[in-house]
């Protein structure tokens, strides 16, 4: 057999080599291809080196939509600064808290006052009817005032009258024990210094924050009711500067000088006011320098000093009082009323008696219905003018 094959190729060694023709060469490839599978998966072969034909020579088709490229990096959140006390006492700020109808806050509870009035913690409008007009003089009063560089400040006028009696309401005492309220921290929202300024007795005192805008205009509409007025005085406060009463805060270990520009810029927010009072304050206090220039420019421009009770034995100012209680620490309607029937108690017992509170719209309510049956009850509502007294007397 090996001989056979030897002879079979040297036979065919010196042939010529014989043509298949193009269909003969194909025929193995296209059976196969024939087969279905083999001609869906070449078809799809045939696709995909169509398109990267195509990209290669004509290149992107997107190469002609305009592109960028950035580099983004996330940052780390940043916290939200703390607000200033200017900041918290800002318009919106106010609203929240005055006519807030959290439960939790304003209580849920009615009340039934003495003369048979109610008063709900609801956050429902004040409904407490609107008192008459008893006008007090239009402020400026002349030769009180003197140009100051914020505004015009209070000053002694020449012939001995002082803005601490000008300003104040007329009291003439009736003979029984008498109460006196201040509802302070207005100015600032519309709604609920006006409900002050018209359903409050004329002689309830009202007490306005010296940011507030427009600020003589509401002192103006307070005198044109009868009320009379004090301003606030932000004072440092126990955690400052967490908790900051706003840029012209008098502070503890500022010099006398300091204390002076302040006042001035404070003083000069408006004119018609009787006495200023403080607002926080507890850390001032100890100051011996910052609370006697304080007292000593009061003094020097005939203002009287009302504060809330934490400063009773700081003497000075032309004139001074000083508020028993704090009505509304607790911002329900029971517990409001339990603070002016105390106070009421406290005016029996002693002769008389201060109160104050802040402009919650319950404490206007309920001190609106508590003051209106308090004759009655045997007391004479005083402004708080009236409680005080000047230094020595």
């Amino acid at each position: 057999m090996f001989a056979k094959r030897q002879s079979a190729l040297a036979a065919a060694a010196g042939a010529p080599p014989v043509r298949k023709s193009f269909a003969e060469m194909t025929a193995p490839a296209v059976r196969v291809l024939k087969k279905p599978p083999v001609a869906v998966a070449g078809a799809g072969v045939l696709l995909l080196g169509a398109a990267l034909l195509f990209i290669a020579v004509l290149g992107d088709p997107r190469a002609g939509t305009p592109s960028a490229r950035v580099a983004l990096s996330r940052q780390a959140p940043v916290a939200a600064p703390a607000p200033s006390g200017f900041d918290a006492f800002s318009m919106s700020g106010y609203q929240d808290l005055t006519q807030s109808g959290d439960p939790a806050l304003m209580g849920e509870a009615v009340i039934t006052l003495p003369d048979g009035a109610t008063v709900s913690g609801s956050g429902a409008p004040i409904t407490a009817p609107r008192v008459a007009a008893s006008p007090l003089p239009v402020a400026p009063v002349a030769g009180l005032t003197q140009p100051g560089p914020d505004g015009a400040l209070p000053r002694i006028a020449t012939d001995g009258r002082v803005p601490a009696q000008v300003y104040a309401r007329p009291f003439v005492s009736n003979g029984k024990p008498r109460v006196s309220i201040v509802v302070g921290g207005l100015g600032l929202n519309a709604t609920t210094t006006r409900a002050a300024i018209e359903r409050l007795p004329a002689e309830v005192t009202l007490s306005f924050v010296p940011y507030a805008e427009g600020l003589q205009g509401w002192i103006d509409l307070a005198r044109a009711q009868g009320h009379e007025v004090m301003i606030e005085i932000p004072m440092e406060p126990t955690g400052y500067p967490q908790t900051d009463p706003g840029p012209y805060t008098l502070l503890q270990n500022a010099s006398a000088d300091d204390v002076t520009a302040k006042m001035n810029w404070l003083l000069g927010r408006a004119t018609g006011y009787f006495a200023v009072t403080n607002y926080l304050g507890d850390r001032f206090a100890t100051s011996d320098v910052g609370m006697s220039t304080f007292m000593g420019v009061l003094r020097q421009r005939g203002v009287a000093f009302v504060d809330d009770g934490s400063m009773n034995r700081r003497p000075g100012a032309w004139a001074r009082a000083s508020a028993n209680r704090v009505i509304d620490e607790e911002q329900t309607p029971a517990a409001i009323v339990g603070q002016l029937n105390a106070l009421e108690a406290l005016a029996k017992a002693r002769g008389g008696a201060l109160g104050s509170g802040f402009s919650y719209p319950v404490t206007v309510e309920a001190v609106a219905r508590w003051t209106a049956g308090l004759d009655a009850r045997g007391l004479q509502l005083a402004p708080a003018s009236a409680m005080s007294q000047r230094p020595g007397r």
